[in-house]
């Protein structure tokens, strides 16, 4: 085991093999990846502070990240079946029906949805918007409070404004039934009230999960036409990682755009042309 031997002495051979052992049990290579992230992270700063550790490049080669990583596997669903979803969340509990559609309605991640403060809903005006926190990932610390504005229907905004009623601007502004944040603690935990609530939508819940809503609202805006670094910076995502993960949906888009531009030869094409006399 890599765990009883001396950072100095670890091989690529060794580290390979309990890289493969992830993939053995289970997990996605994606997974893979961002796990053996952290250890050679780990790694990587013993040897910054040990000079008698030379063997970076055992790491580099036995922690190599896997291929196909990130293979998408995303369940886009259509507005009607999001529609369904989110009536079932407010048949099953009030304060779940609230988090699904501001999580169908933004796409946001629920590690964001649970950070939204009152002061973050401006829901006066003919353009409501909510102050949407980034998540944080792949980023500094010192920007984990940054936010970015995305649109919310007026709807919705005034059934957040009522919700807020009375409580402190930096209060959460999305509570679970029992007052605590929504998050992804034991105590806080969504999942099985989501698979309650997709079977109860007659879907399969081992395969539609609340970041099925993510994927849609991405794949919604695209077909609607939105550039997609917009989309990009209102799904707090990169446009490199949504031409990655929705490669297909942006081919079916651009496919219509194109189609539009297309020369139709059985046309006549004089057919605003005026016949000179003599």
């Amino acid at each position: 085991m890599i765990l009883n031997k001396p950072v100095a002495l670890l091989g690529a051979t060794e580290l390979r093999k309990w890289r493969d052992s992830l993939l053995a049990k289970g997990l996605a290579p994606g997974t893979v990846n961002r796990t053996k992230t952290g250890l050679r992270a780990a790694l990587e700063l013993a040897a910054a502070h040990d000079p008698r550790i030379g063997n970076e490049r055992a790491w580099k080669i036995g922690l190599a990240a896997l291929p196909d990583s990130h293979r998408a596997r995303n369940v886009i669903l259509d507005d009607v079946t999001v529609r369904r979803i989110v009536a079932a969340a407010y048949d099953h509990d009030r304060a779940l029906g609230l988090m699904v559609e501001v999580a169908a309605t933004t796409g946001a991640r629920l590690s964001q949805l649970a950070r939204l403060e009152i002061a973050d809903l401006q829901a006066d005006g003919p353009e409501p918007r909510l102050l949407m926190p980034l998540s944080a990932k792949g980023r500094a610390r010192n920007k984990r409070h940054e936010r970015r504005p995305v649109p919310i229907l007026p709807a919705l905004a005034a059934v957040l404004k009522q919700e807020a009623t009375g409580r402190p601007s930096d209060a959460p502004l999305l509570l679970r039934s029992n007052g605590e944040r929504w998050g992804h603690g034991r105590s806080r935990h969504h999942r099985n009230d989501m698979r309650a609530v997709v079977e109860a939508a007659g879907l399969d819940p081992d395969v539609v999960t609340l970041y099925a809503l993510r994927h849609s609202s991405i794949v919604r805006q695209l077909l609607a036409n939105v550039p997609i670094r917009i989309v990009a910076t209102l799904h707090d995502t990169s446009v490199k990682m949504i031409e990655r993960t929705y490669s297909r949906h942006i081919a079916e888009h651009t496919d219509a755009l194109a189609r539009r531009a297309l020369l139709d030869v059985s046309q006549p094409s004089a057919a605003n042309v005026v016949a000179l006399k003599g």
